[in-house]
């Protein structure tokens, strides 16, 4: 069946493609399981590709009450649906909303992830940030009750970490563009007032990070601005973590840029798979910049 039901009763639609080890992508607030296609496409010929609609994205349940919808809860949806497949474990890649999502999966149920993709993440993350990322958020939330998930859409897909995308490729960005505006206005105005605006900012979660041993990637745009500090904390914090940043890209990576995207995630997972991701050398944490003191 598509559908995998939550513990709190809320359905989430999912789709795969292709057989082996399982890979589940998990989307950001802008983009839903189609925004995955590229990636589908290429890891479907190679692994059991999956995707699903986070909660608040039909065909996936649009719960009302905006307390249905937290970081914990985007996290623990991710097992609900290997759960419903029978997975007992996955690489979990994620981007943007979905790559918290990831991060806070692996804290959560680490035993349950064969690797993390943390992609794009680090919006509203900073501590000097996060009253205007609120800010923000409750803003975005007012404006889809008010005047609809359209004119959200026309402003907020030209963000300014997505104009890269729109200058790249203008048809690709015309049809992420239209997958926005479909969305339903309660369910991205919830997930605004629920995950975007309700979650801890990373800086507070380093301790988290530090005992974090599943094997990590940290990827983002060289032009996504409010995810280029806090991918160098995940980076410094997390003990298994390799960063990758992609050149002259944006927000929608995945998207913007899917050659080089499969590309990293390929060979990450490939690695992971053999057995051959390192662990930080503790010798990389000498206060020394040298080595000679």
């Amino acid at each position: 069946m598509p559908h995998a039901t939550t513990d709190d009763g809320v359905t989430l639609y999912c789709e795969e493609t292709g057989s082996g080890t399982p890979v589940i992508f998990v989307h950001e607030f802008a983009g839903d399981m189609r925004s995955w296609e590229p990636q589908l496409r290429h890891f479907g010929q190679r692994y059991r590709a999956i995707a699903y609609n986070a909660r608040g994205y039909p065909p996936s349940d649009v719960p009302e009450d905006p307390s249905s919808y937290s970081q914990a809860r985007a996290a623990d949806d991710i097992l609900a649906v290997l759960d419903h497949l029978g997975v007992e474990k996955a690489h979990v890649v994620g981007l943007s909303m979905g790559g918290f999502a990831t991060l806070h999966f692996g804290f959560r149920h680490p035993s349950r992830a064969f690797s993390l993709t943390v992609a794009g993440c680090g919006y509203g993350a900073e501590l000097a940030q996060q009253d205007r990322f609120r800010a923000e958020a409750a803003a975005s939330a007012a404006v889809l009750k008010e005047e609809g998930m359209a004119r959200f859409a026309g402003r907020y897909a030209y963000g300014p970490t997505r104009v890269q995308f729109e200058n790249k490729d203008p048809r690709g960005f015309a049809e992420f563009a239209q997958g926005l505006a479909e969305h339903s206005a309660l369910g991205s105005a919830n997930t605004q007032i629920g995950v975007q605006g309700g979650r801890p900012s990373l800086y507070t979660l380093v301790d988290e990070m530090r005992a974090l041993t599943v094997p990590t990637l940290v990827l983002t745009g060289d032009e996504d601005w409010p995810c280029l500090q806090p991918g160098l904390l995940m980076k410094q914090s997390i003990p298994s973590a390799a960063l990758a940043v992609m050149p002259n890209c944006g927000h929608t990576i995945n998207l913007e840029d899917p050659d080089e995207f499969n590309r990293l995630v390929t060979a990450f997972i490939v690695q992971v798979d053999c057995g051959r991701w390192p662990m930080r050398d503790p010798r990389a944490l000498s206060a020394s910049i040298t080595g000679m003191r």
